[in-house]
């Protein structure tokens, strides 16, 4: 008994001193990491600073469809179900433990007990039901992914007790749990959503690690621990902020100064010399992703298969991989990873061959060319280093074929809104897997259901919507697998996009950051980075 004691009395010496040391740290407003030791061992506590190449669209995870948003978004919502550490097998998430039905047509979810949302409301069968009824019974446009992932398949959502939920669909979904952990589907207050209405894409409320602070739009977003967090010793840091800063260059310039502590969008070309800098390190995110260039199926040449045909064989992929990613990629002819269960390596990739071009424009009718708009993403994208850079590639592979591009940008969330609606006539964009399933990257971005949210090319085809539905409504996986095999030699042959590369997207950090783990769907959960004492 008084050993005990005197640990205890040990343990209240300890804290206060250390709350003293607190109270005489006068920060002024700058960043700090954590408390430094001579143990070589880590610290909570802190202020982290993320550096991104963009502003997010959204704090609303449920309307927007792009990585920039979810980056913060992962830290303030949470998702029923959870993915690994670095990869996109399923875990307990808000809910516990699930089951399926025989037929597999019924779902059901048992809830995390004792879990609040930040503003200190309940997080309980109710607040689930009133999410997916949200998503269900909104705008298609508004409501992207809830449309491209579940659309008309899940009938009913019923809490059958307080911290039990029924999920009942219409047909067999094969990636239901896989969905349920993507970003989009983080579980919102109720009460925030009716308090803040239309404002409630810059008032986040949701059940995570860290709390929302403050957003200035193209500056920062700033959140704060949760000290009310349901999984106790998390987070370690006491706050996070996401800078803006759109050059790669000038995000390296802030992590060499200390200004921010973890940066994205790294050059390729840079990644030795942070490797060789004993202040920095590297870090890779596994690679679930694809660059392309769209080509609007609904607009001027673009409607013809074989201008979409000739473009494709007018790219130089291999040179685009040595220019802006320094070997660190690879040249895609599908539109998904090889890493994606149902790939098809027996796709015949279109070859780089400026004379096929010219042969399929001529049959075309486009023997002397003709002009384009190529539009050039605003910022540095996992997949996309430099979107301006790659698109001067392109104009000069078209150019050889008789192609004239002239190049467009606009700030990123009206690009996105712009390329959205078909403003576009070819587009550069690209895709960071939500959910490691063919599903995510075949029905989401290339079904005819899409084309009013992630469909960008608008391309149509019943052949292989109908093959896209039938993979979805079974879970034996052989046969999903031979249906998007199948599906891919049809999206090749009509060639709505040229797929470009698929990367390992490089990360650099200060030394003394530890425990942060880049997540392969670009949704990096910080709740457990820390500084190193």
């Amino acid at each position: 008994m008084k050993r005990r004691f005197g640990l205890m009395f040990f343990a209240f010496i300890l804290i206060l001193s250390m709350g003293l040391a607190g109270c005489n740290n006068d920060s002024g407003g700058k960043k700090t990491g954590g408390e430094s030791s001579s143990d070589g061992g880590s610290s909570s506590g802190g202020t982290l600073v993320f550096g991104r190449g963009g502003d997010s669209t959204s704090l609303d995870p449920a309307v927007t469809t792009e990585g920039e948003a979810f980056k913060v978004t992962k830290n303030i919502y949470e998702t029923l179900i959870e993915f690994g550490e670095q990869d996109t097998e399923i875990h307990p998430g808000l809910a516990e433990e699930w089951s399926e039905s025989e037929d597999g047509l019924k779902h059901t979810l048992k809830l995390r007990k004792g879990v609040k949302f930040h503003d200190g409301t309940d997080f309980n069968a109710e607040a689930v039901v009133f999410n997916f009824e949200r998503w269900k019974a909104g705008n298609k446009e508004q409501f992207y992914y809830y449309n491209s992932q579940f659309g008309d398949v899940i009938k009913e959502v019923k809490a059958v007790d307080e911290y039990t939920v029924e999920f009942t669909l219409n047909r067999i979904l094969a990636p239901f749990y896989k969905n349920l952990a993507m970003s989009p589907f983080g579980i919102a207050s109720p009460a925030a959503i009716e308090k803040y209405g239309d404002k409630f894409i810059e008032n986040p409320v949701g059940t995570g690690p860290f709390k929302f602070k403050e957003w200035k739009r193209n500056d920062k977003v700033t959140l704060v621990k949760n000290e009310e967090y349901w999984d106790k010793g998390l987070p370690k840091l006491d706050e996070v902020i996401f800078r803006v800063i759109p050059e790669n260059s000038a995000r390296l310039n802030a992590l060499n100064t200390g200004e921010v502590d973890i940066i994205d969008g790294v050059n390729f070309s840079d990644v030795e010399s942070i490797e060789n800098n004993k202040d920095l390190q590297t870090f890779y995110r596994p690679s679930l992703n694809v660059a392309y260039l769209g080509l609007n199926n609904e607009r001027g040449p673009m409607k013809d298969k074989k201008v979409r045909q000739a473009l494709n064989y007018a790219v130089n992929k291999q040179a685009l991989i040595d220019a802006f990613y320094a070997g660190a990629a690879e040249p895609a002819k599908n539109p998904m990873p090889k890493t994606v269960a149902g790939y098809n390596d027996d796709v015949e990739a279109y070859e780089y061959d400026p004379e096929k071009s010219k042969e399929l424009l001529k049959e075309a009718g486009y023997e002397d060319g003709f002009e384009m708009e190529l539009w050039a993403m605003p910022v540095a994208r996992p997949y996309m280093p430099d979107g301006k850079k790659v698109a001067e590639a392109l104009q000069k592979d078209f150019a050889e074929v008789g192609v004239k591009a002239k190049i467009v940008s606009y700030e990123w969330a009206t690009y996105l809104e712009k390329t959205r609606v078909g403003e576009a006539d070819t587009f550069l964009l690209g895709w960071t897997g939500d959910n490691g399933d063919a599903d995510n990257f075949l029905y989401v971005l290339l079904d005819q259901d899409n084309i009013d949210s992630n469909n960008y090319a608008r391309y149509a085809n019943k052949e292989v919507h109908d093959l896209f539905i039938k993979a979805q409504s079974t879970n034996d996986q052989d046969e999903r697998e031979k249906l998007y095999k199948e599906a891919q030699l049809l999206i090749k042959e009509d060639a709505p996009w040229i797929p470009l590369v698929h990367s390992e997207p490089a990360l650099a950090g200060r030394a003394d950051v530890t425990g942060f783990k880049a997540h392969p769907t670009g949704s990096d959960l910080l709740a457990t980075v820390e500084f190193k004492k």
